[in-house]
Parts: structure tokens; C-alpha cells; sequence
């Protein structure tokens, strides 16, 4: 069985080379073209609903799928933007609504809300990248959780914007030998337990970075025991960084995360 460290290197060795081969697949690069060609044209929030393909496309590249269907919300989100603290998408806990918000801007810009390189390239370079991710899970949970946190880690500012993305946070868990439990304490508590140790502008560092994801997927391999004889995994595993079995196991509930 190939390791959950050996997997997240072959993907990341050449990313992008990896992102070009999922795009070259022919239905993707169908969905693709499609995107391409037809978004600049929607010019509003009905429309870009009523486009069923268009819709799903950008609900995808935000890790949205499962809740395509939910268009009476999504249309609270749009409608409502991001411009007042009150806005509908700023009272959700879910962050991925206030980015899809903040993308498709059709409160602040109207019908030129699609006309930005962030609606276009930039939501087709998402929906590839959410695309590798979620295929990297079908056969290791931990590989997409570790793609993911490389993805959204520099872009953390505070303790508290990791405990605000429940897929960061279940990766900081599991790295630093965190039990699932200390989820349920005070957040200001879990924000100075975070703050002791480690340091949020250490992930800009893509070293640093690396070496905290591969200290991730050891500890989680060594839990669940895919690599229980690899000599690296001492590294990581002792008396003093024990992690719960249910921290492990919760991994495999975090599949509706995104982008």
C-alpha cells in the first residue's frame, strides 16, 4: 500500500503538470470551455442560477456539490454580498459562502460581477484544483485533507481563521496529537492553546509548511496503522503526542469541506 506521505509527494512534486492532466480529460475540458465561453455572459443572479451547468460549475470549484441544490440560499448569499456585517453570507460559520460571495459580487458590480479574471480563470483554476482534491480522497482522506491545507494555509491571519475552517483545524489537531474534544471548550481557551504552539506565519513558509503536513500524515498513519512499521513514523509518535482514535476516524466525516 503506497504511504499517505509518498501519495501527497507525487501529487505535489509537479502540481501543476498533475492540474494540466486533469484539465486534458475530455469531459473536463468540455466543462471547462463551456465555463469559459458562457460565464462573461450571465449578467445576473437569476441567470447565473438559471444556467443549471454554469451554477454547478462554480458550486463545485467551491467545494459545494452537495449543495447545489440549495439555491434559495445561495441566492440569500448573492443577493445579500459582502459589503454589510449583516449580510446573510457573514452571519454563516461556513467561510466557503463569503468567498463565493465575495467572487460572484453581483451586489457590488452587477452585471459586470463575471467580467473579472477571479470569476473566470480564476474559478476554472478552483474547480481543477477542488477536482484533484477530491480524487486524492477516494483513496486516502488524509492526502486531501493535506492538499487542502497547503492551499488555505497561507492565506491563515489568526488561531481564530483556523478555527474557523473545520478541515485546517481537524489538520492541526491531528499534527500537533489534539483530541477531538477540545473542540467543544471555550474558543478563546483553544486560541491561546493554539497561539502556545505553534506560529500561523510559519505556514507562508512553504518549508515549514511541508514539513507540518508531513508530520500530519504520519501521525495520521500511525493511528489508523496503513504505515505502522515505517521507521520515520517515531519521528513523530511518543508517550507525549498521542492523538484519540476518533480524531483519526473523524477525517472521514470532513468530505464536504472545500475551496
Amino acid at each position: 500500500m503506497t504511504s499517505a506521505i509518498s501519495e501527497y509527494k507525487t501529487l505535489t512534486r509537479e502540481i501543476s503538470k498533475t492540474i494540466d492532466r486533469v484539465a486534458a480529460e475530455p469531459e473536463m475540458k468540455r466543462e471547462i470551455e463551456y465555463y469559459r465561453k458562457t460565464i462573461s455572459n450571465i449578467k445576473t443572479i437569476d441567470e447565473f442560477l438559471g444556467n443549471q451547468r454554469i451554477y454547478t460549475f462554480a458550486m463545485k470549484a467551491f467545494g459545494m456539490k452537495d449543495l447545489v441544490f440549495a439555491k434559495a440560499m445561495i441566492r440569500k448569499v448573492l443577493t445579500e454580498g459582502v459589503d454589510s456585517p449583516q449580510a446573510f453570507s457573514m452571519s454563516l460559520a461556513d467561510q466557503r459562502f463569503r468567498e463565493f460571495a465575495k467572487i460572484f459580487d453581483f451586489k457590488a458590480y452587477g452585471p459586470a460581477a463575471t467580467a473579472f479574471d477571479r470569476t473566470q480563470q480564476g474559478t476554472i483554476d478552483r474547480y481543477l484544483r477542488n477536482t484533484l482534491e477530491e480524487r486524492a480522497g477516494q483513496s486516502n482522506e488524509a492526502v486531501r485533507l493535506a492538499l487542502y491545507f497547503d492551499r488555505k494555509a497561507p492565506e491563515l491571519i489568526s488561531e481564530f481563521s483556523i478555527l474557523a475552517d473545520k478541515a485546517v483545524y481537524a489538520v492541526v489537531r491531528t499534527a500537533l496529537g489534539l483530541p477531538d474534544s477540545i473542540a467543544a471548550t471555550d474558543i478563546d481557551r483553544q486560541a491561546k492553546m493554539l497561539a502556545s504552539r505553534i506560529s500561523v506565519s510559519d505556514f507562508s513558509d512553504s518549508g515549514k509548511r511541508t514539513a507540518f503536513i508531513t508530520r500530519f500524515l504520519a501521525m495520521s498513519e500511525a493511528k489508523v496503522g496503513a504505515s505502522a512499521n515505517r521507521p520515520e513514523l517515531a519521528l513523530y509518535v511518543g508517550a507525549t503526542s498521542r492523538i484519540e482514535l476518533n480524531t483519526l476516524m473523524s477525517l472521514q466525516s470532513l468530505k464536504r469541506f472545500g475551496a
